[in-house]
C-alpha cells in the first residue's frame, strides 16, 4: 500500500499535465509565435525591471519564512545569508520539480543539519513554512473574495455555477478570514496545541504569528506583481484582478501536483483573463516562468553542486585527519636508544 501511495501522486501530476496541455492547445489554436514575440518585445525595459524587483521581493519573503520558523524553534545562530540561500534553493527546486514538501525537506535537511539542527527540528521548520504559505493564500483569498466576490465569474468555465455566485463567493471569503482570525486568537490566548493522531500543532507566539501575517502575503504579492507589471499597461489591468487570478491559478497548479504546475497554471490564467489579448497574457506567463521559476532553478542547481562539493571536500579532509592520527609512530632504532 505504501508503494502505491508513493506512485499515485506522480501519476496524478502527469495526468494533470497531459490534460491541461491538451486543453491549453485547444485554447491557443491559431495563435502565432510572432504575436507572442511581438508582445514580449513590446514590454518596456522599466516594466521588466519592476518584474525583476517583484521576483526579489517574493524570494526575500520566502527566506523570511525560514527565518520565522527558526525563531519559532529558538534557533538564532544561523546567519541570514545562509538562511536566504537555503530558502532560495529549496523553493527554486520545489517550484519546478513539484511535491514541494518532500523536495523542500530534502534540501533543508542537507543544509540545516550542517548547522546542527536535528531531524525533528527540520520537520517542524518545513511544516511551519508550508503552513505560512497556506496562511498567506487563505488571507489574501479571503480578502479578495470578500471585497470583489464577482471575480469568480472569470472562472465560470472551470467552476460550478454555485461557486461563482457572488453571495457564495463572499461567504467563502468570510470563512477564510474567519480561519485567520481563529488562528490569531489562538496565538494571542496561548490556546493548547491541536492534537491530530500523533501530530501536535502548537500555536506560535504572537510575535511569530504577526511575522507570518506579513511575510506570507508579501511573497504572493511579489509573485503576482511579476505578471502584473508585464501585462499591457494601456489596457489598465487591475492589480486585484491579477492577484485573484494568480491565487486561483497557483492554487490549482499546487493541487494538481503537476511539476511546476505546467499547463495547469497557464490554462486557468488564460481562461480567467478574457479581456486581455491571449498573446499578451501568454507573454506575461512566459516572463513569470522565466523570472520566478527557470532562472532561479538554474541558479539553485549551481548552489547545490557547490554545497555538495564543499561537504564532500570537508568529509575527505576529516577522513584524512583520522587516518593520519591512527598510523602508529615508527619504532625506535638502536641509535635512538
Amino acid at each position: 500500500m505504501k508503494k502505491v501511495r508513493e506512485f499515485i501522486w506522480p501519476v496524478i501530476g502527469l495526468a494533470a499535465v497531459v490534460i491541461s496541455v491538451w486543453l491549453l492547445y485547444r485554447e491557443l489554436r491559431g495563435l502565432s509565435l510572432d504575436d507572442v514575440w511581438d508582445s514580449l518585445t513590446a514590454v518596456p525595459s522599466e516594466r521588466y525591471a519592476l518584474a525583476g524587483l517583484s521576483t526579489l521581493v517574493a524570494y526575500a519573503a520566502l527566506a523570511w519564512y525560514d527565518r520565522i520558523a527558526l525563531l519559532h524553534l529558538g534557533v538564532r545562530h544561523i546567519s541570514w545569508f545562509f538562511v536566504s540561500v537555503t530558502s532560495f534553493t529549496t523553493y527554486a527546486l520545489s517550484h519546478n520539480i513539484g511535491a514541494s514538501v518532500f523536495s523542500g525537506a530534502v534540501v533543508r535537511y542537507r543544509a540545516y543539519t550542517s548547522k546542527g539542527l536535528s531531524a525533528a527540528q527540520i520537520a517542524v521548520l518545513v511544516a511551519l513554512c508550508s503552513f505560512t504559505f497556506g496562511l498567506g493564500t487563505i488571507l489574501l483569498g479571503g480578502v479578495v473574495l470578500t471585497v470583489q466576490p464577482g471575480l469568480l465569474y472569470r472562472l465560470e468555465e472551470l467552476l460550478p455555477s454555485a461557486l461563482t455566485n457572488p453571495a457564495t463567493a463572499r461567504g467563502v471569503g468570510l470563512l477564510l478570514l474567519g480561519f485567520v482570525v481563529l488562528y490569531v486568537v489562538g496565538s494571542i490566548l496561548h490556546l493548547p496545541p491541536l492534537v491530530i493522531r500523533k501530530a501536535k500543532l502548537e500555536y506560535p507566539r504572537p510575535a511569530i504569528m504577526a511575522r507570518q501575517l506579513i511575510a506570507a502575503p508579501l511573497e504572493l504579492l511579489g509573485a503576482a506583481g511579476i505578471i502584473y507589471f508585464v501585462l499591457p499597461a494601456h489596457l489598465e489591468p487591475s492589480f486585484i484582478i491579477v492577484l485573484a487570478v494568480f491565487l486561483a491559478s497557483f492554487s490549482a497548479a499546487l493541487v494538481s501536483h503537476a511539476p511546476g504546475g505546467l499547463g495547469v497554471f497557464e490554462l486557468v490564467f488564460l481562461t480567467a483573463m478574457p479581456d486581455i489579448p491571449k498573446p499578451d497574457v501568454l507573454a506575461a506567463l512566459i516572463i513569470f516562468r522565466l523570472f520566478y521559476l527557470l532562472i532561479p532553478f538554474a541558479m539553485s542547481l549551481v548552489v547545490v553542486l557547490l554545497f555538495e562539493r564543499a561537504r564532500l571536500a570537508q568529509a575527505w579532509r576529516a577522513r584524512g585527519a583520522v587516518d593520519s592520527s591512527s598510523v602508529p609512530p615508527p619504532p625506535l632504532s638502536s641509535s635512538d636508544q
